[in-house]
């Protein structure tokens, strides 16, 4: 994870935003990017089984296997709050994308 992204929250359009999925669970589970820009989230799985990275907002599913990591592209977006979740444990592995305005 990038210092700048630790210590603000925020994600810049070029550094990568890490995930991880642990016991079915997102870690972290929220980001923010900032509106109109292009993002790019690895997501590594932690888990003994296969899960499915997926968005109906962010538009993208994507198999992840035990031990392995995987990236997405997503956006540009508007401001708003976009959620992401695991299809094969959606009732615990949910997260969330809230896009705001560039400042």
């Amino acid at each position: 994870m990038s210092s700048t992204m630790a210590n603000t929250g925020i994600a810049h359009a070029q550094d990568p935003i890490r995930l991880e999925v642990k016991s079915h669970h997102f870690i972290p589970d929220h980001f923010t990017v900032p509106a109109g820009q292009r993002f790019v989230i690895e997501l590594t799985n932690h888990d003994d089984t296969v899960d499915e990275f997926e968005s109906y907002d962010l538009k993208f599913e994507k198999i992840v296997v035990p031990g392995g990591t995987i990236s997405v592209h997503a956006g540009p977006l508007h401001p708003g709050t976009y959620k992401f979740f695991d299809d094969y444990h959606p009732d615990s592995a949910t997260g969330t994308v809230t896009v705001t305005e560039a400042p």
